[in-house]
């Protein structure tokens, strides 16, 4: 019996208007989906690829290329929709704006953030999992948003790999903070965070390098994407601050009460 394998309908524009007007809790839905769609898709290509080679006739058979052909197309149209939904808002076209930065994190973002919940930049920083004093115990709540810390991590991937086009604001960030970080590492500066995982585990893989007083190169980096993903949350802060509240947002800490004058400022402000 020969059985009808049926196309992916694609989203009319009244599809994609309608998602300008999509709830937070449906938007996170559809980015973790984009996600996890996206893992799939990968996965297969792999494992089509992997039966292709072991086939002893040449070519895969046309169902798993239809297959994966879906999946694909379902990934790209969840883009689309995203698209539309972070273009919807000032703040969204803002973040749209940043060489790096495409319509699912986009959109990740604004799902996940509430401004009227963070006064400060210091606030997003601690829901997004990236305040380094955060300690929980065995059995409570993450007192961060692991969802949003995941896309923070996704977002500090595309500018270490956008990092050398000189339109990537952050990734110039990234790729200077990273400079200062190996220079720091090389001259001993990070000797007690070595010294502190030796003492808590003595066996470390690592150890040969946490020995010497350094760091390994992974960490040095992951610190300079951080860096980098906390200069864009503080930006982002400032943008969206202004435009919910018309006024701008405190000064950060280290300006207003520990007396730093350097403050970058968001690109790509009118």
């Amino acid at each position: 019996m020969l059985v009808s394998l049926e196309a992916i309908t694609r989203p009319t524009r009244d599809v994609l208007n309608a998602a300008r007007t999509l709830e937070a809790n449906e938007v996170r839905f559809m980015v973790d989906a984009y996600y996890q769609m996206q893992e799939y898709r990968k996965a297969a290509a792999n494992q089509i690829g992997s039966i292709e080679r072991a086939a002893d006739a040449g070519g895969t058979h046309e169902t798993l290329d239809w297959m994966l052909a879906q999946v694909s197309t379902m990934e790209k149209q969840i883009e689309r929709a995203m698209d539309t939904f972070s273009m919807g808002s000032p703040v969204g076209q803002w973040m749209r704006s940043i060489y790096g930065i495409g319509p699912v994190i986009a959109a990740g973002m604004l799902s996940h953030i509430d401004i009227r919940k963070a006064p400060t930049a210091g606030h997003l920083w601690r829901f997004s999992g990236l305040d380094p004093t955060l300690t929980w115990n065995k059995g409570e709540r993450r007192p961060f948003n692991a969802e949003l810390k995941t896309l923070c991590w996704k977002l500090g991937q595309c500018f270490m790999k956008f990092s050398k086009q000189g339109e990537c604001f952050y990734g110039d960030i990234y790729r200077k903070r990273k400079d200062y970080e190996v220079q720091r590492n090389e001259a001993g500066g990070n000797a007690v965070a070595a010294a502190a995982v030796l003492e808590a585990r003595p066996t470390h893989a690592q150890r040969a390098i946490y020995v010497t007083g350094k760091l390994p190169p992974a960490q040095i980096d992951a610190r300079a994407r951080r860096y980098a993903v906390k200069l864009f949350l503080a930006h982002l802060h400032e943008v969206w601050y202004e435009q919910e509240f018309g006024c701008k947002p405190p000064l950060p800490y280290a300006i207003s009460i520990q007396g730093h004058a350097h403050k970058i400022d968001p690109p790509h402000l009118a």
